[in-house]
This record gives C-alpha cells, structure tokens and sequence, in this order.
C-alpha cells in the first residue's frame, strides 16, 4: 500500500505506474482517493476544533453560573449540546470516508522499480540468466507421473476418491525422495545463515489483506467457514504476519528466516487442474526464506534471495534460468520479482519452480511494521522466495536425473537423506 501523502504529491506518477502496468480501470482511483481524503481531513479538522471548543465552554458555563447568569448558562448549554450532535455526525462522517479511503488504497498498485521491463502479461517476461546447460537425452522421456508410477511413488486415483481433483498420495521412495528434498532445502538455508522456522498454517483475515491484494487473496484463499482463519497459501503470508504491529530496533535487522509448511491454493481459474500430474494442485509442501530489513538494504537481499534458489537447483544437477517479471505480470503489491525456471528435458522448455519478490513497504505498512532507528521510525522492508516447492520441483528432478533404464541418480547432496541410496531402480 502506498503512502497517502506520496499519492496527494504525486498523482502524475501514480497514475502512469497504473498504466504501466496496464490497469487504466484503475485510474479514476487516483482522482476519487485525494477528493475523499481531503473531506476526511477537513471533517477531522472540524471534529478536532469542537473537541478543543469543549474545554472552553465547560470553563465559560461555570464562570456564567459563579456570576449568577442562568439564563446565559443555559443558552450557552444548548451550544455543547448542538456541539456534540455535531461531533457524533462528525465522528461517523469520519469512520465511513476512512473506509473508502482505505479500501481504494488497498486497490492502487505499488510503484514498480525502474529496472522493471514494461509488458503487460507474462508472456512479455525476460530472461536474465541461464544457470547450466539444458540437455535433451536421447531417449524419451515420458511424463512425470509414469516416472513416478514406475516406483509405484504416486496414487491419484485414490486422492480423486478421498479429496477430489488436485490432490495426490506420495508413495515409497518418490514421498521419501519428496521428504528429502525439503530437509536438504532446510539445511541448505541454515547454513547459509537463516533461522529455521515453522509457523502457523492458519492465519487472520487482517493478516491476509497485509500480505496481499484482495484479487489474489479471492483466487488463492481457502477460508475456514465460521472462523476469522483462512488456511495459508505459502508460509510467507504467517512468516511476515509474524511482525504485525511490531517496532523493530535497527540493530536486530535484517530478520532472516526459512520456513517449511503445507501450502493450501483454490487456483481459482487455473488452466490444468484436471491434468494427471502434480504441477498445480489445490494442497503441496514448500521450503520458504522471507527477510524483513532496512529499505536500503532491500535490492541486495533480493539478489541474495533468487541466488539461494538457483544454488539450490545447482547442486542437485538441475539447469535453471531466471526470468525478469514484466510489469503487467507483478501483482500489486511487489515492487520487482524474478522467476526461476527449471529445465524440462520432455517439453524442451523451462518451467517456473520459485519466484522472488521484492515488496518494499507495502506489506509493512499495511500491518505496520516499523523499524526504530536513530532518526525516528519508519516502515522496514519486506521480501520473500521460494526455496523449494516438491511438487514441480520433483517434476525438474526426476526428467533432469532419469537414465535409459528408468533408473533415477540421486545426487550426493540428497543421499544423506535417502539413506545413502545412489539411485532409484524402477518396480516396474
């Protein structure tokens, strides 16, 4: 959420980050948002002027009565009466444009960075770097789920019965291997120097609208029926929910912390969901990292961040490529956002497995996490990436290590925690 003041300042530049990121129906928004703000202002100001009146009337009523003038007393005693009906209207008056002011700018879009490439969708997305060299074997690779049938390590048939379309049983050693994946992901981070962490899978509907926009909350929230909870769609939205209404000493910055937790998603008007496979599902599990930091410390935390990811997939022999996210493709509340995308040798392309963001203040204001340093306080910074999500990552995984034979190599930074296994051998 922008600032207000910054908006009232700077309408010209507000207005043309909307276009930039091809929302005009949102421009009248500007415009509605200052005129409501400055009736709030002015209603607050008359409100804080009969607040200040009352005092002096209260003195001037009994200096009248001391003197022995009832008649003026009361005459001025019907005043503080109309003065109070007044503050009431006022009061509401006040309440109701707060609202609308509020509810518009939660609706008004971040200012992107300048280094972000205009585009309006995420077709329009660039490519920044390549990590390792795509190869196409030449055998055929099939698709992931017959991999993962030939180890009899997936049931979805069964999870259509229990649950429905979207969900999945993991079995054997691709759940083993799945299981294996975030334990290496959760070491990987700590040693890179990140507190681990398991936070709450339910969170707030004040927390929610903190850590993102009402058109993403409406497409990725399950809400818990009669309860103020809604179950978390990646750890990030509890993870930062963690500081609301904190004030942070400078000293104890930047906050870094991975997480692990089960992700919970409607994929409200995803395209794929009835697809046997597991690369968008409605439940899946995911390592986490989010720093909490200084504003000027932001942009290197962000190359920090999507450097973890693209290390991660490194070691674990598969080639990655980052991809710059155009404007269009920013949701409104990030500032800037770099996909990474593991190679797929079956589609010959690459696929997106993390995103990286950037979201300056918004969250930050919006749940007011505050930094105080020796120049007062101001809002902290917030980021956030993906470490690992098992799901597409073992899609990367078993195409990007899978032999002729149908055997799969398990890379030695896995083999820890796969009980020392050098590969998988099919049962089937």
């Amino acid at each position: 959420m922008l600032d207000l003041k910054f908006v009232r300042e700077n309408p010209d530049i507000v207005k043309q980050n909307i276009r930039n990121k091809f929302q005009d129906e949102k421009l009248p928004l500007v415009d509605e948002v200052i005129e409501l703000d400055a009736k709030r202002r002015a209603t607050q100001q008359e409100a804080d002027d009969l607040r200040s009146s009352r005092k002096k009337i209260s003195k001037q009523i009994g200096a009248l009565m001391a003197q022995g003038k009832k008649e003026e007393a009361e005459q001025v005693k019907e005043q503080v009466t109309k003065n109070a009906q007044r503050l009431a209207e006022l009061e509401e008056q006040e309440n109701i444009l707060g609202e609308k002011v509020t509810k518009i700018m939660m609706t008004i879009p971040n200012i992107i960075d300048p280094s972000v490439p205009i585009g309006k969708d995420d077709s329009e997305n660039v490519e920044v770097e390549r990590f390792g060299e795509p190869v196409v074997p030449d055998f055929e690779i099939p698709y992931h789920t017959e991999i993962m049938e030939r180890f009899n390590g997936i049931d979805l048939d069964s999870a259509r019965r229990v649950a429905g379309n979207g969900f999945y049983y993991l079995m054997g050693d691709i759940a083993r291997l799945h299981s294996a994946v975030i334990s290496y992901a959760r070491d990987f981070m700590i040693d890179r120097g990140f507190t681990y962490c398991v936070p709450p899978f339910m969170i707030r509907s004040n927390v929610v609208t903190g850590v993102m926009s009402f058109a993403e909350m409406d497409a990725m929230m399950y809400k818990i029926e009669g309860e103020d909870l809604y179950l978390i769609g990646t750890s990030e939205h509890s993870m930062i929910g963690k500081f609301i209404d904190s004030v942070l000493p400078e000293d104890t910055l930047p906050r870094t912390l991975t997480s692990y937790s089960p992700c919970f998603r409607k994929e409200k008007g995803a395209h794929g969901i009835e697809e046997r496979g597991v690369y968008r599902i409605h439940q899946f599990e995911k390592q986490e990292m989010i720093v909490v930091c200084e504003p000027e410390d932001s942009p290197m935390w962000y190359d920090k961040l999507w450097k973890n990811t693209v290390d991660l997939f490194r070691s674990m022999d598969i080639p990655v490529r980052t991809l710059e996210c155009c404007s269009g493709d920013l949701a409104d509340l990030k500032v800037k956002s770099v996909d990474v995308e593991a190679w797929s040798p079956r589609q010959k392309k690459y696929f997106e497995v993390g995103s990286c963001s950037n979201l300056g203040d918004a969250q930050a204001r919006r749940l007011k996490i505050r930094v105080a340093g020796k120049n007062g306080k101001h809002f902290a910074h917030t980021l956030n990436n993906t470490v690992v999500a098992p799901p597409r990552m073992l899609i990367a995984f078993l195409e990007n290590n899978l032999n002729a034979d149908g055997s799969v190599n398990i890379p030695e930074v896995l083999r820890p925690y796969m009980g020392g296994k050098e590969k998988l051998i099919p049962e089937k």
